[in-house]
């Protein structure tokens, strides 16, 4: 499923009166344990895919308090931070939020959620390390995670047949040698492999895989190192491939990739599971060749490693000023803790924790797209990580360097001067 992954910021304004309702315990309170009413807001991926997950948390939390009234409300992601920003300004809000996993750090920032008690949270001793970090912020945990989705490669296999080969590449040199051969065959106008350049989830997993990071956290301070002999590693590769493989405009992001795929001129992409199949859907496959020819395989790493992978997602969290927020604890172990995992999955979602994940492993139908999630990687954990997104530091630089308008030493360097001058900031 699409959605933006933007870190929120700008909600200093509804923060104004959420100091003074405490908040500050270690996430072992009952307030709210009577409390004769829960309000829930979810967004419409759970209105419109899995109903019936939601009535199965509802009906069994009800089962264990009689009389209780259980609202829900769905919201878009487009309009749902503003939404949020706005109840949360008053005194009347949710008592469970769901939030896109990257949009969790400026609220705990904030201290817009109530902390919570990890341990009563089903599988929370295996929760995946992304989504885990996610929740995390000063070694409180502040929500729970939902569901994921990873990234995976996605090829033709029409085309990749074309030049002998017959099976998915298990290693990076063993892509990089078919890619040469779908470049050299299909043309210099053709996308051997449609890498956006200012796709920086991407760009980030060259990074990670290289021994690099975004930025690394000591004695409480966060410093950019993009500049690292690790991360400038990394960045390389990354622009190997942009002037190797892509072709097309470099000077955009990913929002459209699928669609561009589906134009029937690219080979391969590197991106969320969901977007080959969006791709060969007869809407967006303008080149009838994809439906049945796709092929979705890990992602090789040039370390020789699976290519640790950005992990989206939603997480659930309690408002601070809830006035239920021992029931909103409750409900939410009743929707993602163990049964309700089992029914994302089958939905196929990715679950929230190693143990669920790795009994995907074993179907080839989940195969792939589990083993990916297995390497990931989140973004800093630092209270001025949403002005870093805000700003598109990222980007900004990945063009400069896909372009070649910068070298990716300057590029790197630039980057980290302006990351570093937000990074620390709440």
């Amino acid at each position: 499923m699409k959605r933006k992954l933007t870190a929120a910021i700008g909600i200093a304004g509804m923060m104004v009166s959420i100091a003074a309702c405490g908040g500050e315990g270690d996430g072992g309170s009952d307030k709210g344990a009577d409390a004769k009413e829960l309000t829930v807001w979810l967004t419409v991926d759970a209105q419109n895919n899995w109903p019936e997950l939601v009535k199965a948390a509802d009906d069994a939390v009800k089962k264990k308090h009689p009389g209780l009234k259980i609202n829900h409300e769905y919201y878009g992601w487009p309009d749902k931070n503003a939404k949020l920003d706005a109840v949360l300004a008053t005194d009347k809000v949710p008592d469970v939020v769901e939030m896109g996993n990257t949009e969790m750090l400026g609220y705990m920032v904030k201290g817009a959620f109530a902390p919570l008690d990890q341990g009563r949270f089903d599988n929370s001793d295996a929760w995946l390390d992304g989504l885990k970090a996610s929740v995390t912020y000063e070694g409180k945990t502040y929500g729970v995670p939902y569901y994921a989705g990873g990234r995976v490669a996605n090829w033709r296999k029409d085309i990749a047949a074309s030049v002998g080969v017959k099976t998915p590449p298990k290693t990076y040199k063993e892509l990089t040698d078919a890619l040469d051969k779908i470049q050299k065959k299909q043309g210099d106008k053709f996308n051997a492999w449609y890498q956006p350049t200012r796709d920086w989830y991407a760009a980030m997993s060259f990074v990670y895989d290289a021994g690099g990071a975004i930025a690394t956290e000591s004695g409480g301070q966060w410093k950019a190192s993009l500049s690292s002999p690790e991360s400038l590693k990394g960045l390389k590769e990354f622009k190997n491939v942009v002037d190797k493989y892509m072709h097309g405009d470099k000077t955009k992001d990913e929002s459209d990739r699928y669609i561009v795929y589906g134009q029937g001129k690219s080979a391969m992409i590197f991106a969320a599971a969901w977007e080959g199949a969006t791709a060969e859907d007869p809407k967006n496959d303008k080149s009838g060749k994809l439906k049945g020819n796709l092929e979705n395989f890990v992602m090789p790493g040039p370390s020789g490693k699976n290519m640790p992978v950005f992990l989206g997602g939603s997480d659930l969290a309690v408002p601070v000023k809830s006035d239920a927020q021992d029931l909103a604890a409750e409900w939410i172990n009743a929707f993602a803790g163990s049964s309700g995992q089992k029914g994302l999955m089958a939905k196929g979602n990715l679950p929230n924790n190693k143990t669920d994940l790795a009994t995907l492993k074993n179907d080839p139908k989940t195969a792939v797209p589990a083993t990916a999630a297995e390497a990931n990687w989140f973004v800093p954990m630092a209270p001025g990580w949403g002005q870093v997104e805000k700003a598109q530091i990222l980007q900004t630089m990945l063009q400069s360097i896909g372009t070649g308008k910068k070298s990716v030493e300057a590029a790197a360097k630039e980057a980290d001067a302006a990351i570093d001058k937000v990074i620390n900031t709440k």
